[in-house]
């Protein structure tokens, strides 16, 4: 009988695969406010545990974080619940005109901020009526939302990151490093049957990767509960 998988441990939540609270240093979301008010970009932030720029921006009355939209510079002014679509201002869904690019996008009125908030991430605003605003998601999926659910206008900043080469297995570490991830991941094929179901000294798996979705733990790994395997047939 073998040990228990690594994605059996893992999901245990021992300190070795927990990542600490303290990894985020800036919460980020939007003001939750319905008041007009006229912040400004005091500081751009490179949160090592994000992979967009944040900015800081600060009002009269309080000082909040979002991902900075790509071109924002610092002493901008921010609009928070105006009238005018410039980039990097936080507005109501109906009040942005179709064809926009949005992010940060709220599932309801003043919930701080949920869809689209990684680097070169954006929705685009399609069209309204009764129901709502239609946004396409980077996901190309449409979704309907609230009308005074607001938005920030443009596009998150960092975009293309993951087209940079890491080079070296040392940057590699950093990168996860900073993430609190468990690297190098070594593959099933190249273990043991001990070790892993898909282990042995095929360097292949050597039988099915399909795996029922009431397999035993120790069994789940590979392709889980899947509807169809192997190559697509073309359509005549």
């Amino acid at each position: 009988m073998g040990k228990r998988l690594k994605q059996q441990v893992r999901g245990s939540g021992t300190g070795r695969y927990r990542v600490p609270d303290t990894i985020t240093k800036y919460r980020v979301m939007l003001p939750k406010t319905e008041e007009k008010h006229t912040g400004r970009v005091v500081d751009l932030i490179d949160d090592p545990v994000r992979t967009a720029v944040i900015a800081k921006i600060q009002t009269d009355k309080y000082t909040f974080y979002v991902p900075a939209a790509e071109g924002l510079y610092v002493g901008q002014e921010i609009q928070i619940n105006g009238d005018i679509p410039n980039i990097g201002n936080i507005l109501p869904l109906d009040r942005i005109p179709d064809g926009y690019y949005v992010y940060m996008i709220e599932n309801k009125r003043l919930d701080g901020g949920k869809y689209i908030r990684s680097a070169g991430g954006y929705g685009i605003v399609l069209s309204r009526d009764e129901k709502g605003v239609y946004v396409k998601l980077p996901s190309r999926k449409v979704i309907v939302l609230p009308k005074e659910a607001r938005a920030i206008v443009g596009v998150v900043s960092g975009g293309g990151y993951r087209d940079k080469p890491l080079v070296k297995a040392g940057n590699a570490y950093y990168r996860y490093r900073k993430l609190h991830r468990i690297w190098p991941r070594n593959r099933g094929v190249k273990m043991s049957p001990y070790d892993h179901p898909h282990g042995g000294k095929q360097h292949h798996e050597g039988k099915a990767t399909t795996v029922s979705r009431n397999a035993a733990p120790g069994q789940k790994v590979g392709h889980l509960a899947a509807r169809s395997t192997g190559r697509k047939k073309a359509k005549s």
